[in-house]
Order: structure tokens, then C-alpha cells, then sequence
């Protein structure tokens, strides 16, 4: 096993490592742990992370507290009013998609829904230039997205992107199947 040192870096600030990042050395820390997989869960299980591995990519999961739970919930909460505003931006708003954030301002100003929910995000004190940026910013820090081409503000989104979609579909599934049983 190499690169456990980046490899921690990375996963232990709830980052992802994404195969189709657009950073070579993180494409090579993927590869890393895909032909290893196994050995790299039980060196991180011993020192009490979980190596999670979804659709193209990798992060750490823990076993919680119920207030760290209830945190990580609220949290979760929070992404998914991103989520739901990035997929009224654009429905096919997934894995690959390259976007920049001019052209969300732009449909900002144009869609009165997409209005109402950027102003929900952030609260409603922050201009719409604004909000887009610390919407890019927050999804770039998560590793949900990357610069791609920076004279042309070209942003693409990683693999790490469906990790949100996947979860929505879980809540969406269970909500279905519960209001199937109260019927």
C-alpha cells in the first residue's frame, strides 16, 4: 500500500477521491485503492475510519454519536436543498456535467423558482453573484465538483456527485415504501 498519508488527507476532511477527477495524482490515488481496495479498508478500520466505496468513488464513513448523527443529518438537509436547486438548474445536472457559474446567474435571473430557491440557501441577504459563488465554492470543497478550466471558469462535476444523488434516492425510496405501509 502507498500514498496512505494523501489518501487520509483527503478522505479525513469528508472529502471524496473521484476516478474521473480532473487532478491526475487524485485519478492515481483512485487506482491506488481500487487495486487494493481490500487493504486499504482494514489499514483505515484500524485506525477507526470506514473506507466506503461508491460509484466511481471513494470517502471515510465513522460510527457516530447520536449528536454527531443528528449534525450530520442537519447537514445532509442542507445539501439537499443544494441538490434540489442544482437539478432545477439543469435536470441532467450529474456526474460529467461541465457548468459554469455564469451560466447559473444566468438562469437565476431568468427563473423565478430557481430564484426563490437560491434565496433559500444562504439566507436572503446575499446578492445572486453571490450566492452561485459560495454555492461553486461549498460543492468544490466537498469534492462534488472541480475547476476544470480556470481562464474560462469551467467547472465539471465529479463522481463524488452521485454519493448525493444516491442518498436522495435512499430518502425517496423509504418515504415511498413508508407511505405504501400506512395505506
Amino acid at each position: 500500500m502507498i500514498k496512505t498519508k494523501e489518501i487520509f488527507e483527503l478522505l479525513s476532511r469528508g472529502g471524496f477521491i473521484s476516478q474521473d477527477s480532473t487532478s491526475s495524482d487524485v485519478r492515481r490515488l483512485y487506482e491506488y485503492i481500487e487495486e487494493n481496495v481490500e487493504e486499504y479498508k482494514a489499514y483505515y478500520q484500524g485506525i477507526g475510519f470506514v473506507l466506503e466505496q461508491g460509484n466511481g468513488y471513494f470517502h471515510f464513513s465513522r460510527e457516530e454519536s447520536r449528536t454527531e448523527l443528528i449534525r450530520r443529518l442537519t447537514t445532509l438537509g442542507v445539501w439537499i436543498d443544494r441538490l434540489d436547486f442544482v437539478k432545477t438548474f439543469y435536470n441532467g445536472f450529474s456526474t460529467g456535467v461541465r457548468f459554469t457559474p455564469s451560466a447559473i446567474l444566468e438562469a437565476l435571473t431568468a427563473d423565478v423558482e430557481l430564484k426563490e430557491k437560491a434565496r433559500k440557501l444562504y439566507g436572503g441577504q446575499h446578492s445572486a453573484k453571490d450566492t452561485v459563488q459560495m454555492l461553486v465554492d461549498d460543492m468544490e470543497k466537498a469534492g462534488f465538483i472541480e475547476l476544470e478550466n480556470e481562464f474560462e471558469q469551467i467547472y465539471k462535476v465529479t463522481s463524488a456527485f452521485r454519493f448525493l444523488e444516491s442518498l436522495v434516492e435512499m430518502l425517496t425510496i423509504s418515504e415511498e415504501e413508508a407511505n405504501e405501509t400506512t395505506q
